[in-house]
């Protein structure tokens, strides 16, 4: 379960990344929606999962919406409005939260490194994000450091959530 759960998100991030990145940013939208309904099947308590994915979209789209309002960071094929974070990018949290009460379950209650893991992680997605083409990073070193402190933050914060709405808790295929 663990393996197949990185591998989904694996792939989920290539299809948003690569499809923000050809155009065709609902191609992440739509294979991340199916990521989410075979993550949400596994779990044994679909809800607390479902809640999980509400309010990481939420904290996500916030800060990623601060990030673009910075003007630290251009999104390509938004899917919408130029002035809102790009639906690919939504799908891309969607997509992150399958793998917190799964395949990063290890990191729970090891905030270090959680924090390390955030700090580092972050900005290395957005960096390969870039080398793909979705995304440019406009003002160097500040985009990169604003991401490393935005994930070293949001990375233990949305463990702990994962922590309180775990809906694999129990779940002996873990």
């Amino acid at each position: 379960m663990v393996i197949i759960n990185f591998v989904l998100f694996q792939a989920a991030w290539f299809a948003c990344v690569l499809g923000a990145a050809k155009d065709m940013p609902w191609i992440g939208v739509i294979a991340t929606v199916f990521v989410i309904a075979w993550h949400l099947k596994q779990a044994k308590e679909a809800k607390p999962e479902a809640i999980l994915l509400i309010i990481t979209l939420v904290i996500g789209a916030m800060f990623d919406q601060l990030m673009l309002n910075l003007n630290l960071i251009h999104y390509q094929s938004h899917g919408w409005s130029t002035h809102l974070v790009p639906a690919w990018i939504l799908a891309l949290w969607a997509g992150f939260v399958t793998a917190l009460n799964v395949s990063l379950r290890w990191m729970q209650g090891k905030w270090l490194v959680a924090i390390l893991f955030g700090a580092i992680g972050g900005p290395l997605a957005y960096m390969g994000a870039a080398r793909l083409g979705a995304v440019t990073l406009n003002i160097y070193p500040q985009s990169y450091l604003a991401l490393s402190i935005g994930w070293a933050i949001l990375t233990p914060v949305l463990l702990m959530l994962a922590k309180r709405y775990d809906g694999f808790q129990n779940n002996q295929s873990i």
